[in-house]
């Protein structure tokens, strides 16, 4: 089986959105042999809005299993009310959920989110730009994150990307 985690810019526009899914889904298959039997996906995702859960939708899609992490108690009302219904499908569809022991939804509980999905991964894939974090927790943090562990690192860029 290979454990594949996800990180991503949030907030991308749409245009992006639809680049980064197509890419994450050629990631996905990429990983599958030709003949379609594959070796058996497990997504890891904390299931936030863009990439995160583009690639838990595109590893369920596949026939994967999906490792949902969530950072905290709280997690779901701090994310856009417009997501919560992916959220919930998300979540319902995964055969197992971490929980985090944490109550508010703030950076650091990101960050710890981020890191315990790690621990669960054989390798991350990072929906970035290859900038630096915007605030703690971001998706540079969780590169260097899982570069220090010598976790191999993908990074999606799309021709055409642009973050807001």
């Amino acid at each position: 089986m290979t454990r594949v985690a996800i990180t991503g810019h949030r907030g991308l526009p749409p245009p992006t959105l639809t680049l980064v899914e197509h890419a994450l889904r050629i990631e996905v298959a990429l990983r599958l042999l030709p003949d379609g039997s594959g070796v058996p996906l497990i997504g890891v995702s904390c299931l936030a809005d863009g990439p995160d859960s583009l690639f838990a939708r595109a590893i369920l899609d596949a026939g994967g299993q999906l490792i949902a992490v969530v950072p905290a108690r709280r997690y779901r009302e701090s994310l856009p009310a417009d997501h919560h219904s992916a959220y919930d499908r998300l979540l319902a569809a995964a055969t197992l959920v971490i929980e985090l022991d944490r109550e508010e939804s703030d950076s650091q509980a990101h960050q710890a989110g981020s890191l315990r999905m790690l621990e669960d991964a054989d390798e991350l894939l990072a929906v970035w730009d290859g900038r630096p974090a915007r605030g703690f927790g971001g998706t540079a943090d969780v590169v260097a994150a899982a570069r220090e562990r010598r976790l191999p690192v993908t990074v999606l860029w799309p021709a055409g990307a642009e973050r807001s």
